[in-house]
């Protein structure tokens, strides 16, 4: 690496960012053993091959269905991916390209509360426009970041 380039990246504010993404991945990934839990819990799933342990026959067909419970889990998690996985990947070079370590940490820390706000909200659920305007805090926030690499890859 050139010493230009070594002068931008800030070894603590990326073991900062990857504290917070840390903990992002490990909500995204409890969304899919809570939606587990609750196909569980319910008894609602999805492939016939998941009802097998139940039995055989038509009683257990039944049990082949949508449930509400299982299917806002399933939204909340499949809302992490689109959120979290683009954040995950522009923060990533949002961190080495020179932030201000408290405008970076700002980011970080709006992102995460959004994103712990818009399963609160989701899974409860609060009226909206709760969960809206926590997605599009999360959304301003990755494009805001997006925007900054853009204005730096442009100066070089």
């Amino acid at each position: 690496m050139s010493k230009d380039l070594m002068e931008y990246i800030d070894i603590e504010l990326i073991l900062v960012y990857a504290r917070y993404i840390i903990i992002l991945m490990v909500k995204m990934m409890l969304m899919s053993a809570m939606t587990g839990f609750y196909r569980m819990k319910n008894k609602a799933f999805s492939n016939p091959e998941d009802i097998a342990t139940l039995g055989k026959g038509e009683h257990v067909k039944k049990y082949l269905r949508t449930d509400q419970d299982v299917e806002r889990i399933r939204r909340i998690h499949l809302n992490d991916l689109e959120n979290i996985v683009p954040f995950a990947i522009i923060g990533f070079f949002y961190s080495i390209s020179g932030p201000a370590y408290s405008t970076a940490l700002l980011h970080y820390r709006l992102f995460l509360g959004a994103r712990l706000f818009h399963t609160v909200a989701y899974f409860v659920p609060l009226p909206q426009p709760c969960r809206g305007l926590s997605w599009l805090v999360g959304y301003l926030v990755t494009f805001s970041m997006a925007y900054r690499l853009l204005v730096v890859s442009l100066a070089v």
